[in-house]
């Protein structure tokens, strides 16, 4: 029986009405917490060489990643650079056949979603770069080629990286909190940076607060 058909039932239960309710809302709560795994699995491959949480030092191997360039704020730009690499993986390509594309038939084809998804600013934060990790198994030759221009594809080889992961919303002020914090932690390391911080974002908009993964990533020598 649904809860709809409990409240107006004569014969009206409160105690079932609760019950059903509880169900309801358990329910819905393990799906929240269940889809951004669904959703996406394959993570870029790294080796953790130094850990004292909420730091790491990871060594990450080459990767490939689909990137585009907007403008705005944080929350503008990584809602445009979504949509615009979004685009692309769901089918706005032309898929790669035997090492080149087929000409014959320039079919698409639909990438598999990965995490995270990795904003880094630049300059004075009004131009950012919008990344999405590659699945594995494609190489630059074998990624469908993007039809918008905007979206390019980059080779990126072993890189190590210092880490800061933090949950909860995020905002320009705790991006902010955070990147100064692991900038102190490299500092007491005796390390050095060596690019642009990058925000690192593993769930889907409607994941519980607690339960999202955030991370600032910096480069370092």
């Amino acid at each position: 029986m649904t809860l709809s058909k409990l409240c107006f039932s004569s014969s009206w239960d409160p105690f079932r009405v609760m019950q059903v309710w509880l169900q309801a809302s358990l329910a819905f709560s393990l799906f929240l917490i269940g889809a951004p795994l669904a959703m996406a699995t394959e993570e870029p491959s790294y080796r953790v060489t130094l850990q004292a949480e909420p730091f790491e030092i990871r060594q990450y191997a080459p990767l490939i990643v689909a990137q585009v360039e907007v403008s705005g704020d944080l929350s503008e730009a990584s809602s445009a650079g979504f949509r615009l690499i979004a685009n692309y993986i769901f089918g706005n390509n032309i898929a790669v056949r035997d090492g080149g594309v087929n000409m014959a038939e320039p079919a698409p084809e639909k990438i598999e979603m990965t995490v995270p998804v990795i904003a880094e600013g630049k300059g004075d934060q009004k131009t950012w770069l919008i990344q999405f990790v590659m699945p594995k198994q494609y190489t630059l030759d074998t990624l469908p080629k993007p039809n918008n221009p905007q979206v390019k594809l980059l080779a990126i080889g072993p890189q190590k990286i210092a880490v800061i992961r933090f949950t909860g919303f995020v905002t320009d002020d705790k991006v902010q909190e955070k990147t100064a914090e692991l900038m102190a932690w490299i500092k007491s390391k005796n390390a050095l940076s060596s690019g642009n911080p990058r925000l690192a974002r593993y769930n889907p908009p409607w994941s519980i607060p607690w339960m999202r993964r955030n991370e600032i990533l910096i480069p370092i020598q």
